[in-house]
């Protein structure tokens, strides 16, 4: 079994607050990983774990903050929504690196899995978001 203790945080869900650091990837993957398996749609975990995994880093990279939450719930509508909260305010965009580029692709990847992704500003910084479906893929 996975090693996390998640928090809950209302209509089912779970959050975690992390050193923002390249490190606290691992740890969002467990997270996620933990509550897709709680709510039986392991069928979502890779996609999910490669979600947080770019949003934690676009956050490390460009946030320049202390602190990340990470959180995944199960708002209406058959979805589960992996989120990342950091204090900047920042808007994350898309690049188009450079096919010779190692870096750059993070939003694109996020994109390709999830069904819609958004950015939600706060007085305090911002919450980038990406939604799954939870029926219709095996």
């Amino acid at each position: 079994m996975i090693a996390t203790r998640p928090n809950a945080t209302g209509s089912p869900g779970y959050s975690e607050t992390l050193p923002c650091e390249a490190e606290s990837a691992s740890q969002a993957r467990l997270l996620v990983s933990a509550a897709l398996h709680t709510w039986q749609l392991s069928h979502l975990i890779d996609d999910g774990q490669l979600i947080v995994s770019e949003l934690v880093a676009n956050a490390v990279q460009h946030s320049h903050c202390h602190s990340v939450r990470v959180s995944v719930e199960r708002p209406a509508g058959g979805r589960v929504r992996v989120a990342v909260s950091d204090k900047s305010r920042t808007k994350p965009a898309a690049a188009t690196p450079n096919t010779d580029e190692e870096a750059g692709r993070g939003l694109l990847l996020v994109d390709s899995v999830a069904d819609n992704w958004g950015v939600d500003y706060r007085a305090w910084g911002k919450v980038v978001w990406a939604d799954l479906r939870t029926e219709g893929s095996a």
